[in-house]
């Protein structure tokens, strides 16, 4: 375990709430055979002290003998005191001039009919149980008896129960060390496996994965961090995928750019028609270009939460029939169909007008650039509950596995055909997060080889002629 930390921890923790329950349990089990040791030999010895007192009040010679001859049978000392504290009989082990036990306070209880009861220990160290009680004559209490029993034997048995506890104990101990052990080992490694996966994917290897199929916050654990490492896994294949797109999408309008301007400042051209077509490319590209850059600038201003919207009153029919005209020549160049129509009452909207056309142009482009035949149809729906636009295509469709990621950043569906597309991946994730932030919703329906279809619901204002905050 010298390399398993987690392991040595947990383990020294299971281990020391063991033995402290160890400790307390074998304490406890001390204590309960002790008390009822202790209690069973007072019991006995205020027994035995009856029968003594009883032999007593017989106050003959015959009882007399017979008291000293159950006292040494009994293995027990009797002492017979006068009220004064004169030892007027004794019979057994212990010293007779040993009356350090007969207090005063203890033989005036007895003459005033009590009995007494204490545990006292010799000047030898040896240590006794003592119960006096009166004797009477003639209704009278003319003396008091005292019986020592010498707590030898219930001290042995007592000792045979604690080292029979101590072995025990230190049983437990070791199997509990063996069964720590295991446990420790048992539920450390899944930790020291997700250790090292962590340390691989944080060094790049982002194709390792946790084998770890436990129902527990163990297994929850382990699938978190492989959800975690497939995220940066796609993450790092979109960015380097974006890279590749954005260095081509730059070369390719500054390769333009370059050329066709030196073409027309060193005057290589032969009529005034051939410079107009450059400088219409040369124009043309620089669009192209500013696009890029401007798709660049907007995810990163929305990634630092710093964009900044212009909310007022829009009317989204007069907005989608501008996106739509303004596509017109593109659509029109792939020979596609573009219809625009619109049903139900129109209101309006409360969002920033440059932004929705932003939103409404990125979809038409988009849908313009996926579809190859047929035609883009866009509709605007007005209920009293929803403003909703759709813009559905019949182009070369979106796979369902993959439509749950096409509105992360970076993200490409058709990423074989990149370059026959164009586009950076960066326009949906944007047209979302613009659809969010001024409170609308964004959903997508879509059929490999048939087409795609958006839908954008806006809350409508109840009152068009009021301002809406």
């Amino acid at each position: 375990m010298r390399n398993n930390r987690i392991g040595l921890k947990l383990g020294l923790v299971i281990i020391t709430v063991f033995l402290i329950v160890i400790v307390f349990l074998g304490f406890a089990i001390d204590r309960m055979f002790t008390n009822f040791y202790s209690g069973e030999m007072r019991r006995e010895t205020e027994e035995i002290t009856s029968h003594f007192t009883v032999m007593a009040n017989a106050a003959d010679t015959t009882s007399e003998q017979t008291m000293m001859t159950f006292a040494e049978f009994s293995n027990v000392s009797i002492f017979n005191i006068l009220e004064n504290g004169n030892v007027i009989l004794h019979s057994g082990v212990h010293d007779s001039t040993d009356s350090t036990f007969i207090r005063t306070s203890d033989l005036k209880k007895i003459f005033s009919g009590e009995k007494v009861s204490l545990l006292y220990e010799d000047p030898s160290g040896n240590r006794y149980f003592v119960s006096g009680q009166p004797i009477t004559a003639g209704g009278d209490i003319t003396s008091a008896l005292y019986v020592m029993s010498s707590t030898e034997q219930m001290e042995q048995s007592l000792s045979g129960v604690r080292n029979l506890l101590i072995l025990s104990g230190m049983g437990a101990f070791l199997l509990a060390l063996g069964i720590t052990w295991i446990i420790a080992q048992v539920l450390s490694r899944p930790l020291l496996q997700m250790q090292k996966a962590t340390r691989k994917i944080a060094i790049g290897e982002l194709e390792t994965r946790l084998e770890i199929k436990s129902k527990d916050e163990m297994g929850s654990l382990a699938d978190a961090i492989n959800d975690l490492a497939i995220d940066l896994q796609r993450y790092r294949d979109t960015r380097q995928e974006l890279f590749s797109n954005i260095s081509h999408e730059l070369r390719t309008p500054i390769t333009y750019l370059e050329g066709y301007s030196k073409v027309v400042k060193d005057k290589l051209y032969e009529t005034e028609e051939e410079k107009d077509r450059y400088l219409d490319i040369i124009y043309q590209e620089a669009v192209r270009l500013q696009h890029l850059v401007d798709d660049l600038f907007d995810m990163a201003k929305m990634e630092e939460g710093k964009i900044s919207l212009v909310f007022e009153q829009i009317d989204l029919s007069e907005l989608v029939g501008q996106a739509v005209r303004k596509v017109e020549l593109k659509a029109k160049d792939k020979s596609l169909r573009l219809t625009n129509s619109q049903s139900g009452k129109a209101s309006l909207v409360h969002a920033d007008g440059k932004r929705m056309e932003q939103i409404v142009l990125n979809l038409l482009e988009n849908a313009i650039r996926y579809t190859e035949q047929g035609g883009i149809n866009v509709h605007l729906m007005y209920t009293s509950k929803w403003v909703t636009l759709i813009v559905e295509d019949t182009g070369i469709g979106i796979p369902e596995e993959e439509l749950p990621y096409i509105f992360e950043r970076f993200y490409r569906v058709e990423k074989s055909r990149s370059r026959q597309f164009g586009g950076t991946g960066l326009g949906l994730s944007i047209v979302k997060k613009l659809i969010e932030i001024q409170g609308g919703e964004l959903k997508v329906t879509s059929k490999l080889g048939e087409g795609t279809r958006f839908e954008i619901h806006f809350v409508p204002l109840k009152d068009n002629g009021g301002e809406s905050t």
